[in-house]
This record gives structure tokens, sequence and C-alpha cells, in this order.
């Protein structure tokens, strides 16, 4: 099982002043939290991570502790995963793709990942229900509320067949905002699995407080990772 984390983003919305994978949460990089969230998985194997550029050299430092590739990333997390796929040793079959901004993943959930893949699925994501009511908008103007039942907001990691994820890189489709899209393009199957709230992407200044609220509470006496 091998897997792809794309962190080459500049995180301009974050307005840390550096790419968001390497800006601290409780002292450590976001991205060293996520790759430490996925090697808590035994059966996670090769990690290939897409580093910025000018910071490759930093990040393989960096992440020496964890046994990954360090590749440079491209000028959109979908250049990323691609390059960071290309990197990945032959052999290795299945693949997960994994944000580092969403680095307090539980275990549960790349577990449940993992599972369906394993279960033989082609292609899986996590999802949760939306909370919020929604609006379909024109500029200022509501032109009506969505049904949300049948709506989910998506979760990394994701998880392909590596064949399955290659042709959906090698399709030429551009702007797609994660790998199952991708696949969803080309008409192929996509499956969900539970996802869960502490696997939330951390975007703005207020998702490190909320994700350095997270990792106190589990530091707690008494405290513990979700499940």
């Amino acid at each position: 099982m091998g897997c792809l984390v794309p962190a080459a983003g500049l995180g301009l919305r974050l307005g840390a002043g550096r790419p968001k994978a390497l800006v601290d949460l409780a002292g450590e990089p976001l991205l060293v939290h996520a790759v430490r969230a996925l090697r808590a998985c035994p059966l996670v194997g090769p990690v290939v991570v897409a580093a910025p550029v000018g910071d490759v050299p930093a990040v393989t430092d960096l992440l020496a502790p964890y046994d990954v590739v360090v590749v440079p990333g491209g000028a959109s997390r979908q250049e990323s995963v691609g390059l960071a796929l290309s990197a990945l040793p032959p052999g290795v079959d299945l693949v997960l793709v994994h944000d580092a901004a969403r680095c307090l993943v539980p275990g549960s959930v790349v577990g449940a990942v993992i599972e369906a893949l394993l279960a033989g699925a082609d292609a899986v994501v996590p999802v949760v229900p939306l909370a919020d009511t929604v609006k379909h908008v024109d500029g200022t103007r509501v032109l009506g509320t969505v049904d949300r039942s049948g709506l989910r907001a998506v979760q990394t990691p994701q998880g392909f067949r590596r064949d399955v994820l290659v042709r959906a890189h090698a399709a030429g489709i551009v702007g797609a905002t994660d790998d199952a899209s991708l696949v969803e393009a080309l008409g192929g199957p996509v499956v969900t699995v539970p996802g869960h709230a502490e696997a939330f992407k951390v975007t703005g200044p207020f998702d490190v407080v909320l994700a350095e609220s997270v990792l106190a509470r589990r530091a707690a006496p008494g405290g513990r990772h979700a499940r």
C-alpha cells in the first residue's frame, strides 16, 4: 500500500508567509503530523511526498525519521500528485492520496479506505454529511436552497488501484480539486466510507487554533486519539 502526499502548496489563505505544509502546529510542521498519522497504519508502505521545489532538502531532513521519498512538487495539487505517483516504486498496486493539510486524520479513516480497496474497490473517498444549510446563489441573490440529503463533504486519504489512478492522471483533465473527480470524469466507480470531523482541512488561521485544540485534548491525561 503506497501513499502520496501532495504538500507543495503555498497556503496563501493561511497567511503564514511559508508553504502551508511547513507551518507549525503545536511545535511541529503540519506535514510531520500528517506523515506520522499515515505511518501509524501498519499497512502503509512506501510514502512519497511532493514538496515545494525550493524546500526539498529541508523536507527530506525533516521527514528522515519516517522513511519517505521526497520529490519536487508541481504548480498545482494535481501536478504534484502526478509527480509523486511517478516516483512510487513499481509493484505497488494500491495507492492512498492524502493532503498534508488534513494532518489530524484518525487511523480509523485510513483503515476504512484501505479496507475498501482490499475488498476490491477501484476508488474510495471518506465523506461526512453537510451540517450547514446550502444555498444556490447568483452574486448576492439567493436562487434557492439545495437539498443536502444526498450531499457529502469529501476528505482524504482517498484510495485507488494504481492503474486506475494512472489512467485518470493521463487523461489530460485539468482543474480537478481531488483525484476521485478525475476517476469520475472517466466514468469510473467511486465508493465512500465514513470520514471523521477531525480529518478537517487546515486552511485558515482559525483551523490552526482548532487543530491545536484537538492535539491538546489528545495529549491531556485520559485523552485519546479519535477512532
